[in-house]
């Protein structure tokens, strides 16, 4: 299937071997790691696991997934379906069909998992992703009438209407934006349950107060930002 995978990583390399091993490799026609100026041998891992290996040298989420995006337009055959998906093992790779089926079969746009329908391990997520996640997505739904549980990481959209989406955010922002402005652009959205796991090694976000503060901040900038 004419699908690629984008995963951003710094610093995985315990876990990136093991979610490039993960994904149904029969669904999918390119994995493309995105090494977001770690110092350990990511990028190395991921080159044996099978995947093609993009560097970007400034660190910053969005970055890393806009730095993916540049790479798949480079390439002479563009995909019709864009999977990204965290490179620290807390997402489950092998549920990639479920999650691309709704635009395979039902001619979706976008697909969100969402781990609030899903099963998360005691531990994966901490308290204050929890009520980031209920209070981004109360935002979204009062300021832009769409029905979302989650801001995952683990999505699906259309590549022509990634494009279209024009996305801007380097950092923190990024999957609300893209979430924000396919309600904008009514694009034809869902979500499906994923299920979410504590993740190998430690977290650059949540695992740090800084962390917690900057992406909360970001993302709720983000969301009134485009209203």
């Amino acid at each position: 299937m004419n699908i690629i995978v984008i995963i951003p990583a710094y610093n995985e390399e315990a876990a990136i071997g093991q979610v490039i091993s993960e994904i149904p490799r029969n669904w999918v026609r390119e994995v493309v790691v995105v090494d977001n100026r770690s110092t350990d041998q990511t990028a190395i891992r991921a080159q044996e696991a099978g995947a093609t290996v993009v560097h970007e040298a400034l660190p910053a989420y969005g970055r890393a997934c806009l730095r993916g995006m540049d790479y798949v337009k480079s390439l002479a055959t563009p995909p019709d379906i864009i999977v990204f998906l965290d490179g620290d093992h807390s997402d489950y790779p092998e549920e990639l069909p479920d999650l691309v089926r709704p635009i395979l079969e039902q001619n979706y746009d976008m697909v969100i998992g969402s781990r609030s329908l899903g099963k998360r391990e005691r531990g994966s997520m901490t308290p204050q992703q929890v009520f980031g996640n209920w209070l981004a997505t109360f935002l979204l739904r009062l300021l832009y009438g769409v029905q979302y549980t989650d801001l995952g990481p683990f999505r699906a959209i259309k590549w022509d209407k990634l494009l279209a989406l024009d996305m801007q955010d380097k950092t923190y922002g990024w999957t609300v934006e893209m979430q924000l402005k396919a309600a904008k652009q009514h694009l034809k959205s869902t979500e499906v349950a994923v299920n979410y796991r504590k993740r190998i090694g430690f977290s650059k976000i949540s695992g740090t107060v800084k962390g917690v503060v900057l992406a909360g901040y970001k993302i709720i900038t983000t969301i009134f930002k485009y209203w």
